[in-house]
C-alpha cells in the first residue's frame, strides 16, 4: 500500500470484527461520523463497530442516495426501512460510487408495474449472495398482494422478468 494513500483503511479491531469469508473482500470503506465504519464488500454492505456487525447482502438494498452537503448516504432497504449513514468526508465519493455499482450489479432485470388505483411496484430479478437469481417485488407498503387483480399483475410481471433472463416461470 502506498505510504500516502488518501483512501481510508480499516483499523485492526474493526477489520478483525468484520471477519470476511474467503469468497468476499472489502472494495471500499469509509468511517462514519459516529465512529462506526461502512464497508462495501463484493457480496454485502456492512456497518461495523468494535462490538457489532450489521451485514446485508446487496439484493436487500433497494436504492441509496448521497446528500453531498451533509455527507449522508441514505440506504433504502427492500423491506421499506431506510438507514442514514453519515460519513466522514474522507472516502465518501469513492464509497458512494462503489455502493452504487454493487447495487446495480445485483439487478439483472426489472420492470415497473402500474397497479389498480395508480400504485406502482417493481418486479426485479436480483443476484443473491451465492449467485442464484431471485425475483423480488418491491412496493411502497400500500400494495395489497391479497387483491386478486394486484396479484395477477404482479405475477404476470414476474413471469416476464424471469423469461427475459431465460429462467422458468
Amino acid at each position: 500500500m502506498p505510504l500516502f494513500s488518501r483512501r481510508p483503511s480499516l483499523p485492526a479491531p474493526i477489520r478483525s470484527r468484520l471477519a470476511l469469508p474467503a469468497h468476499d473482500r472489502a472494495l471500499a470503506v469509509v468511517e462514519l461520523a459516529d465512529g462506526r465504519w461502512a464497508v462495501a464488500t463484493r457480496r454485502a454492505l456492512c456497518v461495523v463497530s468494535t462490538d457489532s456487525v450489521e451485514r446485508r447482502p446487496w439484493m436487500d438494498v433497494d436504492r441509496a442516495s448521497l446528500t453531498v452537503e451533509t455527507s449522508t448516504i441514505t440506504v433504502h432497504w427492500v423491506d421499506g426501512w431506510a438507514q442514514e449513514l453519515v460519513l466522514t468526508e474522507r472516502g465518501a465519493p469513492a464509497f458512494a460510487q462503489t455502493l452504487r455499482e454493487r447495487v446495480q450489479s445485483s439487478v439483472v432485470h426489472a420492470e415497473t408495474v402500474t397497479l389498480p388505483g395508480g400504485a406502482t411496484a417493481r418486479v426485479a430479478l436480483r443476484r443473491a449472495e451465492d449467485g442464484d437469481l431471485v425475483s423480488q417485488v418491491i412496493g411502497d407498503g400500500a400494495i395489497d398482494l391479497t387483491s386478486p387483480a394486484v396479484a395477477a399483475q404482479v405475477d404476470a410481471a414476474e413471469v416476464r422478468v424471469r423469461r427475459a433472463a431465460g429462467l422458468p416461470d
